[in-house]
């Protein structure tokens, strides 16, 4: 590739809508144009990459079994209907009517699409298993995109969907796909996790999220440096930090704790650590009673007062699956005191208390005594109060922790989510109806799994990980251009010509991805584009080089200083060089 015969667009600034590092140097670099909120064109630099990312993913799609096709973008109502989805999604689902008042959606995932399919056409056990996956626009109507292709509404994505026989295929059928994973994201150069995970809306019994370390990411990363122990901190176990209850020690005193509604200025007016003291929130379960009638009922979740609630971790429990925030007027009625002095000792009604592990094994602690302006000290449980209703681990993990493995303790680094992978199980193909005959000649619904990867998020992701002052530092497998061959004085010069011409023929021949800067730019100018580009190799031929000492310099992005050669051992230095990267 010439570069006078390509395009190549940089920008000195970033706009000011550019938040965070990949999203400046993405387009500082010419690889994204933005045409409205979170929807970008991918520029032939940038696509360049894409392509990479999606050609490796093909190649260890297709070595664990997978079968790629294509589904439509725009999906009927009818199959999210089915699913129940309709109306569980939410706004981030583009709803539209066609002429005839049909509803659709523009698809931000395919479970339902590859379902119909399926339950279409494989009708025996005989046929299992199968795994089909796509590479595809996908569209979430973000409320707020942000972060360039980080968060945006348009996206690439491959999706994958396997359907087995049993529970035990399913999980031969998660393995692959792990694994798989794990080989593509080494591939890709990318330090990254394999991490436990919440499912979410898409559902299921089990899954993994694939993150890129770096600074930037939005999810939290809990790890064991000691063993391969990780998960989002959606998902991560908080060990209980008090392995059983003591005796009481202290009798229950009522405290005046003046305009003290924070833990931390009770702590510190009563001089007792914070690790003493209950944090209380207080949410509202919306549920339906045994007469089939709409009720609210208030629910008390208690905390150690250092820690913070885990509400995924909450919304798995029964009945709680969705809550909200207590109004002032239900915590009034409830406990007859404002938020800042609430507590379990004798609310003004009955309501739902949900103790963490670590709550429910303390003694002798400090908590709000439903009255404005005082606390009490010495609580315990059995004595003092009811147990809990309910106790379970419902809050977020924190550095120092001990590791669920019990292998030493645990630590947190931030991560950026670019591939997913699901059990999904029976969720799907019950709700659709969707099974086959077994063994037995009976019908069965077909148990599945999902496999996601975010291929235009990966760009992000990685440049996120990797620059530096000048620009992007790209992983060599995704890099738009392996090469950039920089000629100065090829205008004057001969020689400079003929030896960047012969490179370059030299290079094509052995299959290298080279771009010659044919342009006519100035050095500084040149180099300056190609260092903010990324691209991880690069050779100049120049007039004085050549006339002073013969050589060429040979300079990997990442390079402190240039290697001087001698123009015909450059071509096989730059092989060398792509090899071992």
């Amino acid at each position: 590739m010439k570069a006078s015969q390509f395009f190549i667009s940089t920008l000195k600034e970033a706009p000011a809508e550019a938040e965070i590092i990949s999203h400046q140097l993405m387009m500082r670099a010419g690889l994204i144009k933005r045409i409205g909120s979170g929807i970008y064109t991918y520029m032939p630099m940038g696509l360049r990459s894409v392509r990479k990312v999606e050609q490796i993913v093909r190649e260890e799609m297709n070595k664990a079994g997978a079968i790629e096709l294509l589904m439509p973008a725009v999906q009927p109502a009818e199959l999210w209907q089915e699913s129940g989805r309709w109306e569980q999604y939410g706004p981030e689902l583009l709803r539209f009517k066609d002429r005839h008042a049909r509803d659709f959606v523009v698809g931000p995932t395919h479970e339902e699409v590859i379902t119909d399919l399926v339950r279409r056409d494989f009708k025996s056990y005989k046929q299992l298993p199968v795994n089909f996956y796509q590479v595809q626009a996908k569209f979430r109507d973000e409320i707020r995109p942000r972060f360039g292709v980080m968060r945006g509404r348009e996206f690439i994505m491959k999706d994958a969907y396997s359907f087995d026989k049993d529970e035990a295929g399913m999980k031969v059928s998660y393995d692959k796909m792990f694994n798989a994973y794990m080989t593509i994201f080494n591939r890709l150069g990318l330090n990254f996790r394999a991490v436990a995970a919440d499912n979410g809306s898409i559902g299921g019994t089990g899954s993994h999220e694939f993150h890129v370390i770096a600074e930037t990411g939005e999810d939290d990363i809990v790890y064991n440096l000691n063993s391969d122990y990780a998960a989002n901190i959606e998902a991560a176990e908080a060990v209980a930090l008090v392995s059983e209850r003591a005796e009481p020690q202290q009798t229950l005193e009522k405290q005046h704790t003046p305009n003290m509604g924070k833990c931390e200025l009770v702590a510190e007016f009563l001089n007792i650590p914070l690790v003493k003291h209950l944090k209380s929130v207080v949410l509202a379960a919306e549920q339906v009673n045994e007469n089939g009638e709409a009720v609210t009922q208030i629910v008390l979740v208690l905390l150690r007062a250092d820690h913070q609630l885990n509400e995924v971790k909450l919304s798995k429990l029964p009945g709680l699956s969705t809550t909200r925030m207590a109004t002032e007027d239900d915590i009034m009625q409830a406990f007859n005191t404002k938020p800042g002095f609430i507590g379990p000792v004798h609310p003004a009604q009955k309501v739902l208390v949900v103790a963490d592990k670590t709550v429910a094994n303390m003694s002798d602690f400090v908590c709000g005594a439903n009255e404005v302006d005082y606390h009490f000290t010495g609580v315990n449980w059995g004595r003092d109060l009811p147990e809990p209703d309910l106790v379970a681990d419902v809050r977020n993990v924190v550095a120092g922790d001990p590791a669920p493995d019990g292998n030493g303790t645990v630590d947190i680094c931030r991560g950026i989510e670019v591939g997913h992978v699901f059990q999904l199980g029976t969720k799907y193909s019950e709700a659709m109806k969707a099974t086959f005959l077994d063994e037995n000649g009976k019908p069965q619904p077909f148990v599945m799994g999902c496999y996601g990867i975010g291929v235009t998020r990966i760009l992000g992701a990685a440049i996120e990980q990797n620059f530096d002052a000048k620009g992007i530092l790209w992983p060599a497998a995704i890099a738009p251009f392996e090469v950039v061959i920089c000629p100065v004085g090829a205008d004057k010069n001969e020689q400079v010509r003929y030896e960047t011409n012969n490179l370059y023929n030299d290079l094509l021949k052995e299959g290298v991805d080279v771009i010659l800067d044919d342009r006519g730019e100035r050095p500084g100018s040149m180099f300056a584009d190609w260092e903010l580009i990324g691209v991880p190799h690069r050779v100049t031929i120049g007039d004085r080089g050549l006339k002073e000492d013969g050589m060429v310099e040979y300079r990997g992005r990442r390079d402190e200083a240039a290697t001087k050669l001698l123009p015909e051992d450059v071509a096989a230095h730059v092989l060398a060089q792509l090899k071992a990267s």
